[in-house]
């Protein structure tokens, strides 16, 4: 096996590498201590979220050294490079909240416009917190070269009086505190060892459910998402997906021909079955808008509510990550919805074998505890589930996993709030009642800026024992570690004059998440007079930088909250320039 194998004069790369026109280019490579050969061999970018903000991301940089190992392996020459992080563990509860989901769209942008300037031939994508992981595979569906994305890993459980805790217990802990039932001691205490390790956080939050679904998309390595950061095997892993980029190359297998509209469904399988974050009904639209494909929030609705929730994995459930990958990861998972024919077999993976193919070489069966039996679920419908009426024409989502069938109807009076900062002190200052709807408006992607997530607020609420006696809708987004009747993605959002910017406090609002209904007890009259009434968005103090671009950019949630007009308006393949 020699470098021959690869024809460069059908590479991007041949750009900045072959020919007497390149010797330029060529004294720069020379300049990094590269060989000759080395330079005539297919560039492969491996793209890394690594960074020292938070645990997620710090052993990225470790497992990319792997990567290059792989691809040196098979004669190609890596050239590694960094992107950002926002890390919404530590971003939560504040403005820096703001720049999260925008963090996605600029990790896209910024892998593409690194591959383009350089004319990398491939990509392996490395990374580790919430929106790294959509926008990696963005970037990856954006340029269709071959690809092969590789998560980071979850964090280890931490250990406190003999039970695993995560640092979805710390927030809700927060809550405790507040209501004086948790001392300042024992939050300190927790605090110490809830996140023991490098990694991701641990329960099935929006890092692991994106996680799953790169595997169940095919862009990953089978059972590559689920060893915890620091396990050795993840650099097994991390080596053998740059040995797969070289496997793609010489086959030209790119990644839209790996996600298809039917890889998308195999992807919304997986977070329906695990109780996934809603978050997926954001960024797995997001994702296909790359590809040219339609696949809406209402798509992916469709498909969580005829898909059985079988994997019990927290928030809703009572276990993490680590649990998962000890009884045979996201392949055991995807054999079990095989047996119930809910897989599209066919779909091409990174390791240029079909999913049916994959699946066949997957020897263990459901433990019975982490992952049931798909024919004994916990529940016969989605861990998540979609809903629609007069208050989101457009729709909205909400987490179901976990949460008794007596609490999926609720009907309550609106509590009208702002922002999340109001909304957050409310339940501070205890100035709520029981059977009240929060209502947090003005956190959309354009009126926000930046759609923040809740968690805060809704972690508190869970803390004081109020998670199951009052219910949250908003515009905004909910962490994949929410737990409660809490609605996301009410759209169209305020901002854009949807019907949530035109509640007032009192007016009742019923959720049935049940029949996927979210509705308010007025007339389309009364609507339609407070339409007219209505004073416009809320200003905004952001008149400026990156996140007054984003919110002019930004479109519709539903559509998955992009900032461009996709593959269908593109005019060129990347690798035919």
């Amino acid at each position: 096996m020699t470098s021959q194998r690869f024809d460069k004069s059908k590479l991007p790369s041949r750009h900045v590498t072959e020919g007497p026109a390149r010797a330029p280019h060529r004294s720069y490579y020379y300049a990094m201590g590269m060989t000759d050969e080395e330079i005539h061999q297919p560039l492969v970018g491996v793209a890394t979220c690594w960074n020292e903000a938070a645990p997620c991301n710090i052993a990225l940089n470790r497992q990319a050294q792997a990567v290059k190992m792989g691809v040196k392996r098979e004669y190609g020459t890596p050239r590694e490079f960094t992107t950002i992080t926002v890390t919404d563990g530590i971003a939560m509860g504040h403005e820096g909240m703001r720049s999260s989901l925008a963090s996605r769209e600029a990790i896209a942008d910024t892998v593409e416009l690194t591959m383009r300037g350089h004319c990398y031939d491939a990509i392996v994508g490395l990374a580790g917190c919430d929106k790294s992981l959509p926008g990696m595979m963005m970037a990856m569906i954006r340029l269709n070269v071959p690809s092969v994305f590789l998560y980071g890993g979850s964090i280890l459980p931490g250990r406190l009086n003999g039970k695993d805790v995560t640092v979805q217990d710390v927030f809700e802990a927060v809550g405790q505190h507040q209501a004086g039932n948790m001392t300042t001691c024992e939050l300190e205490k927790l605090e110490a060892v809830a996140c023991p390790s490098a990694g991701a956080c641990g329960g099935q939050f929006t890092a692991n459910t994106m996680a799953c679904v790169s595997e169940a998309i095919g862009l990953a390595l089978p059972n590559s998402a689920g060893a915890p950061a620091p396990y050795e095997s993840r650099d097994a892993y991390a080596e053998a997906s740059g040995a797969a980029v070289m496997n793609l190359i010489e086959k030209n297998i790119r990644a839209r021909d790996i996600c298809t509209r039917e890889a998308f469904e195999n992807a919304a399988r997986i977070v329906a079955c695990t109780g996934g974050s809603t978050n997926a009904g954001l960024h797995l639209p997001a994702m296909a808008h790359e590809a040219g494909i339609d696949f809406f929030l209402e798509d992916v609705c469709e498909i969580f509510r005829d898909t059985p929730y079988f994997v019990d994995l927290k928030p809703g459930g009572q276990y993490v990550a680590k649990d998962l990958y000890e009884v045979g990861g996201v392949p055991v998972v995807m054999k079990e919805l095989r047996k119930a024919g809910l897989i599209h077999e066919d779909c091409m993976t990174v390791t240029g074998y079909s999913i049916g193919e994959e699946l066949d070489k997957v020897s263990l069966e459901a433990d019975g505890r982490v992952i049931y039996p798909v024919e004994t679920p916990l529940s016969k419908t989605g861990g998540v589930v979609g809903l629609k009426g007069n208050l989101a024409p457009e729709g909205a989502i909400v987490k179901i996993a976990g949460m008794e069938p007596q609490h999926l109807l609720f009907t309550g009076p609106a509590r009208v709030f702002e922002c999340e900062q109001d909304a957050f002190e409310a339940v501070q200052n205890r100035t709520y009642e029981e059977g009240d709807v929060f209502v947090i408006r003005n956190e959309g992607p354009a009126g926000g800026p930046g759609m923040r997530e809740m968690l805060a607020t809704t972690a508190a609420l869970s803390g004081q024992g109020m998670g199951k006696k009052v219910a949250l809708i908003t515009d905004g987004r909910f962490s994949g570690a929410t737990r409660g009747f809490c609605v996301g993605h009410v759209g169209p959002e305020a901002a854009h004059g949807g019907p949530i910017a035109l509640l007032k406090d009192g007016d009742m609002i019923t959720l049935n998440a049940i029949e996927g209904t979210i509705t308010v007890d007025l007339s389309d009259d009364e609507m339609a007079e407070r339409k007219a009434a209505w004073s416009g968005p809320r200003q905004t103090i952001y008149g400026a930088g990156a996140l007054w671009k984003y919110a002019k950019l930004v479109g519709p949630t539903y559509l998955g909250a992009v900032t461009h007009p996709g593959a269908k308006e593109e005019g060129h393949e990347y690798m035919a320039l």
